[in-house]
């Protein structure tokens, strides 16, 4: 039983499989479609986000081109605030963190704002988004001003959105959740270990 329980820790952990094109951040800049639709198969059943590429258009082409290439497949919701959002998109493989960490892409002028339902890239500082984006729980208008720019919204599956599990609050050293450092060096290893509840995306996908 002990043999079994490692080795299905063992699966669970291992890197996933990628696109070798995710190695290559600036290779990957195919311009988006006016509006698509990514589907999310996650831990607690799918949502679906339509995206506009007029809102933002460079969070937008960002976001399509990690969707096509499968960045965001086996990444956990590591960071969910009740009433807050829900943060995603640090890979489960540290080689694809190592990679993108500063492949910044330039700000897009706000033209949503942050209410419930809609997506939006995460940044530590003008110009500096990369791969991190968050669902909004509630109205966070007050990130507008911040430069926070929506590209999309949740048009189904919001209940699921909601159900993602939420236990561990913010993110350390604020709170008890993930560190965002060893997300980044260690992946779905360190996040099964010590963060097992965690929900998780399956897999990305651009609907046809």
């Amino acid at each position: 039983m002990i043999r079994l329980v490692a080795i299905l820790l063992a699966l669970t952990c291992a890197a996933p499989a990628f696109s070798q094109g995710l190695t290559n951040p600036a290779a990957l800049n195919q311009q988006a479609p006016a509006t698509y639709r990514v589907r999310f198969d996650t831990s607690k059943g799918p949502f679906v986000v339509e995206v506009h590429r007029d809102w933002a258009p460079i969070g937008a082409d960002r976001f399509y081109n990690l969707v096509k290439n499968g960045f965001y497949n086996n990444a956990r919701f590591f960071r969910v605030i009740s009433g807050f959002m829900v943060q995603f998109g640090i890979s489960g493989d540290p080689r694809l963190s190592a990679v993108w960490r500063n492949a910044h892409i330039q700000d897009d002028p706000v033209r949503q704002s942050n209410k419930r339902g809609f997506i939006t890239f995460a940044t530590a500082g003008p110009n500096t988004r990369t791969t991190q984006v968050f669902i909004n729980f509630g109205d966070n208008a007050r990130l507008d001003s911040h430069g926070f720019a929506p590209f999309g919204q949740v048009v189904s599956g919001m209940n699921v959105v909601d159900s993602l599990f939420s236990g561990y609050g913010e993110g350390a050293p604020e709170g008890q959740g993930p560190e965002q450092g060893r997300i980044q060096s260690e992946g779905n290893a360190y996040l099964v270990k010590d963060f097992a509840k965690l929900d998780y995306i399956k897999t990305a996908t651009i609907e046809k």
